[in-house]
């Protein structure tokens, strides 16, 4: 078997004097005062010389090991990898949009404001919020932007209070969100069905407590059937209930989070509505509001006065800005695109096959997998490797044989209440052929783990590099290049 030529290092194809591109000589004078003041990089040391077929062949040869959505299905639980369609990149290119300016004048953008005031109408319909901001840049953020309001309406009442409640089944941004804006986490207890226990929390609930942060679904992909009466619980005691709605793609045109209780919630467009948010970007988190919470949404607000859009600053309870300009643009045009494009039947079908992809996976691997929660699933399941470790075998292990079979791992070891966890979650977007694709290889290589675990826990065998120690490697990274001696 030939094994495959390890693509070198940029730095190592470099030798003196290659050049990609030759430049005519400087025809202008030059001249220092042109330029004086202005800091000047020097060469850079080291800087890889390189011709321009060298340059070309070098990237596209990486680019052809790397995984991405429009290759197959990403797996990924809690993450909604799923695929963009073309049409809302190339509407989020156009100029009109890409070129516009963050400071341009109010009456050069009169587009742009009307892209995100139809956004802003569309989400609160489709949450079932009396109000919207689009500034957040992420999840994280649109629940640190959440908890500020919280904070802001009960100082408003006259007692900020001191605790916030959150499941152990809620995602693990939400303790910081509270954390930073001055509150005390309290924890509450799943029951066997994975679920909030309803005794647990009217336990906990008091007049101290400023707010419950519930995810629902759940990280276990199950849905709080109790959603209505837990905001009564908290209600009744004068706090409020904060909804992290990341995993809306299973509830989008079927039910409204403002009409189960909610008052405050973040949705992740880069999530449900389109952008995938691999490598760490882009994203957008808006934060959707009732009524009591509108007066303090951060400015700017988009309004409309005398027939054209404004940007509305006189705010005086407002929580002032969260970041330099208004929300990830991109993105929120992608949204937009994708929402118009679907239609209301179409964003209903959002949930009803991301519902339907996740059960179908579920159902095909029950009994291949241990599952720990037996309640029906929405939008992902959460196996573990229970069975698996019979033999000696990881979800690890698991994780990097699904790399030999072309398929992208999913989420491993969360939510933690599950031990060894495969958290899987196919999206819409999926046809039943790649489901099936993914499936297949998972029975492999269940059947592997019985018969052959060896080749787990040596996998990946296809790949560039071998296993790497990825403890050693988060505690030791190596962040730059250094030429040897």
């Amino acid at each position: 078997m030939i094994k495959e030529i390890r693509e070198p290092l940029i730095f190592e194809i470099s030798a003196a004097g290659k050049r990609a591109a030759e430049l005519p000589a400087l025809d202008v004078p030059e001249t220092k005062s042109l330029l004086a003041g202005v800091p000047l990089r020097a060469e850079l040391e080291d800087f890889p010389e390189v011709s321009e077929t060298e340059i070309t062949r070098h990237f596209t040869r990486l680019s052809q090991k790397n995984y991405c959505v429009d290759l197959g299905l990403y797996p990924l639980g809690s993450c909604t990898m799923k695929y963009n369609p073309k049409v809302n990149e190339r509407l989020s290119a156009h100029p009109a949009f890409a070129a516009s300016h963050p400071l341009a004048s109010e009456d050069l953008v009169q587009g742009n404001l009307e892209v995100l005031k139809k956004l802003e109408v569309f989400l609160c319909e489709i949450a079932g919020m009396d109000a919207f901001t689009l500034h957040p840049a992420a999840g994280a953020h649109g629940e640190l932007v959440g908890m500020m309001l919280i904070r802001a309406a009960l100082e408003a009442r006259g007692n900020a209070r001191k605790y916030v409640l959150i499941p152990d089944s809620a995602h693990g941004t939400n303790p910081s969100s509270a954390h930073i804006c001055g509150y005390t986490v309290r924890e509450i207890k799943s029951n066997d069905k994975g679920t909030i226990d309803l005794a647990s929390l009217e336990a906990a609930m008091t007049d101290e407590v400023a707010a419950l942060m519930v995810t629902n679904p759940n990280t276990l992909g199950v849905f709080e059937s109790d959603i209505c009466r837990i905001a009564e619980i908290v209600h009744a005691k004068g706090g409020l209930v904060y909804m992290d709605g990341a995993n809306m793609n299973a509830l989008t045109g079927i039910v409204r989070p403002g009409d189960m209780g909610v008052d405050v919630l973040h949705i992740n467009l880069h999530k449900t509505f389109s952008t995938p948010h691999g490598g760490g970007g882009p994203g957008s988190g808006p934060v959707g509001v009732k009524k009591e919470l509108a007066p303090f949404l951060p400015v700017p607000v988009i309004a409309e006065k005398a027939g054209r859009y404004v940007l509305d600053f006189d705010r005086p309870r407002s929580i002032g800005r969260i970041r330099a300009h208004f929300g990830h643009f991109s993105v929120i045009v992608r949204a937009l695109c994708y929402i118009l494009s679907l239609g209301p039947r179409g964003v209903r079908e959002i949930a009803e096959f991301a519902v339907l992809n996740a059960n179908y996976i579920r159902k095909s691997l029950e009994g291949e997998y241990h599952l720990k929660y037996t309640t029906a699933s929405m939008h992902e399941c959460v196996f573990s490797d229970k069975l698996q470790k019979e033999h000696g075998v990881t979800n690890l292990d698991i994780a990097k044989r699904l790399i030999d079979y072309g398929v992208h791992p999913p989420t491993m070891s969360f939510p933690l209440i599950v031990q060894g966890a495969l958290m899987i979650e196919p999206t819409e977007t999926e046809s039943r052929r790649d489901l099936d694709i993914f499936i297949d290889a998972m029975k492999a290589i269940a059947r592997e783990a019985k018969e052959a675990p060896e080749i787990l826990k040596a996998a990946p065998h296809v790949t560039y590099v071998s296993r790497l120690d990825e403890v050693a490697a988060a505690k030791f990274p190596v962040l730059r290049w250094e030429k040897k001696a």
